[in-house]
C-alpha cells in the first residue's frame, strides 16, 4: 500500500507519473530520472533514481528506490526493458510498446517481484497525447499478482510546459494525479505533481528531474 501511494516500483519511462507512454529513447541516447515524494500523515517518503539507455531496438534501464515509513526503510533495485513495437516515430499518431521490469528487495533477503505493462499512446493533435496502460504487478516476497492499468492525458501548452492528468489503479488501489512537466533545456525537465489515493483520498506530492543525453 505504501509503495503505490507514491508510485509503484517498476519499469516506467514517464518520469514519476504512474501511467507510462509508449515512447522510447532515440538510438544513441541515455537518460536518468530521479524523484522524491511524500504522502500521508505518517508520512511515507520515497526516493528514486533510474538510468536507462537505448541499446539496439530496446531501452534498457536500472531502477533503485528507497521507501521510508515510521522509521522503517526498504531499498529495492531491478532492471527494466522497454520495446516499442508499433509506431516508433516521435510524431506517430498511434504507438504501442511492452515494458518488463524486475525488482529485488535488498533489505529483506533479495525477495523478488516484477511488472508487465502494455503502454499505448494516441496523438489526436500535435499538442495532445492520450496514454493507456494495462498490465500486472507481482509483489516482492509473496509473488501475489494484481492487475494494473490507467489512463492519462498530456497537453503541451508550448515547447516548455506540459500539463498531465491521470487516473490509475495499482495494488487494488485507485490514484488520481495531476501535475506538470517544465523543460529547463531541450535535455532537462522538472516534473511536479499532486495525488489522491484510495477511498480516503490520501494526499501526496512528488518532485522529479529528467535528463537526457547522448552516449555515442
Amino acid at each position: 500500500m505504501a509503495a503505490c501511494l507514491l508510485a509503484s516500483t517498476g519499469a516506467r519511462a514517464a518520469g514519476h507519473f504512474d501511467v507510462d507512454d509508449a515512447g522510447t529513447l532515440d538510438a544513441g541516447q541515455c537518460q536518468y530520472e530521479a524523484w522524491w515524494g511524500r504522502t500521508g500523515t505518517e508520512p511515507v517518503t520515497g526516493l528514486h533514481i533510474g538510468p536507462s539507455c537505448r541499446v539496439g531496438p530496446v531501452e534498457l534501464g536500472l531502477n533503485a528506490d528507497r521507501l521510508s515509513a515510521q522509521g522503517v526503510h526498504s531499498v529495492t533495485v531491478g532492471p527494466q526493458l522497454k520495446w516499442n513495437f508499433y509506431g516508433s516515430a516521435a510524431d506517430a499518431p498511434l504507438s504501442a510498446a511492452i515494458s518488463l521490469g524486475a525488482v529485488f528487495d535488498v533489505t529483506r533477503g533479495g525477495r523478488a517481484g516484477g511488472q508487465l505493462v502494455l503502454p499505448v499512446s494516441w496523438r489526436p493533435a500535435d499538442s495532445l497525447q492520450v496514454h493507456a496502460n494495462i498490465g500486472a504487478d507481482w509483489a516482492t516476497g509473496t509473488g501475489a499478482c494484481t492487475p494494473r492499468g490507467g489512463l492519462a492525458a498530456e497537453w503541451a501548452l508550448d515547447d516548455k510546459v506540459s500539463l498531465i492528468a491521470e487516473r490509475s489503479r495499482a495494488s487494488s488501489v485507485w490514484t488520481s494525479r495531476i501535475g506538470g512537466r517544465f523543460s529547463l533545456t531541450p535535455q532537462v525537465s522538472v516534473d511536479v505533481s499532486a495525488s489522491r489515493t484510495g477511498p480516503r483520498g490520501v494526499r501526496g506530492f512528488v518532485v522529479g528531474l529528467n535528463h537526457e543525453f547522448g552516449w555515442k
